[in-house]
Formats: C-alpha cells, sequence, structure tokens
C-alpha cells in the first residue's frame, strides 16, 4: 500500500477518535434548548391526510440510521450507547414515550435531539431522510412501544 494512503487512512482514524471523544463529552457547552416552531405544511382545505403506514422499507431505514445508538429492537442498547453522555432512549418504554407527540418526535428526528431540549449527541436527519420517511419511522418507534401519542 502506498505511504500516502496509510498515512490518509491514520489521519482519517485520528479524526474520528478525536470527533468521538470530544462530540458527546460532558465538558460540552450547556445551551438553552432552541425554540423551533413546527415546519409540517398545512393540509389542504377538505383534503384528508394520507395514513402513514410502517412498511419493510421503514424498518430497514430505522436499521440503517438508528441501530447505532438505539439498538437493533430500539432499546436504548446500540453499539455507539456506551460511548455516549446521555444514553440513547429505549424505544420500546412506553410509560414514557407515551408521554410525547408524534410531532415532538418529528421535531427531534429531523433537527435533532438539541431542538426539542433533549441529547445533543441525536443527529438531525432533516437533510438526510424525507418528511413522510421521517413520520414513517415515528409510526415504527410507536409500533416498537406498543403504545399511543400524547
Amino acid at each position: 500500500m502506498p505511504k500516502s494512503s496509510l498515512t490518509f487512512i491514520l489521519n482519517y482514524c485520528i479524526f474520528l477518535i478525536a470527533t468521538g471523544i470530544t462530540g458527546c463529552s460532558e465538558k460540552s457547552e450547556t445551551r438553552p434548548p432552541l425554540k423551533v416552531e413546527p415546519h409540517s405544511p398545512a393540509p389542504l382545505e377538505g383534503a384528508t391526510p394520507e395514513p402513514v403506514v410502517v412498511t419493510e422499507k421503514t424498518r430497514e431505514t430505522y436499521q440503517w440510521y438508528c441501530v447505532q445508538c438505539h439498538g437493533i429492537q430500539g432499546k436504548g442498547d446500540g453499539i455507539n450507547a456506551r460511548f455516549l453522555t446521555v444514553p440513547p432512549r429505549n424505544h420500546n418504554k412506553a410509560k414514557y414515550l407515551e408521554t410525547r407527540t408524534d410531532e415532538q418526535f418529528f421535531e427531534a428526528i429531523k433537527f435533532g435531539g438539541l431542538s426539542v431540549g433533549r441529547a445533543p449527541c441525536m443527529p438531525a436527519w432533516g437533510n438526510t431522510l424525507s418528511d413522510s420517511t421521517i413520520h414513517e419511522l415515528v409510526h415504527y418507534i410507536r409500533e416498537l412501544c406498543q403504545c399511543e401519542a400524547l
């Protein structure tokens, strides 16, 4: 392997380690939660909203983007969970999840945990996932906890 490739790989690994150590450490600056206004478009007058269906694609999306922290079955025991200062939410605990609205879940997924006054390590997925996919994930989380919205 050429020396430049090894140097690149070494530098990249150092970057990942440094980011992991400082990205969500306890020493992070505490800031007040950001105020986020709902960005959902107003429904058309007389139109009925389409029902959100949890499909196999939704489950695959959860497996691709969420399990690293929330775990394969949503129990908050993903491979990255032990490295986070704030433990990931257990999506099986209905007692807590029933106290939250679907809109709160949507905003946490779309804009990140900090935007709703929660864990700063929860990334914002709004530039990665479409609104309809995020709505499907919210319904999948409701399926995992076997609970209803507030």
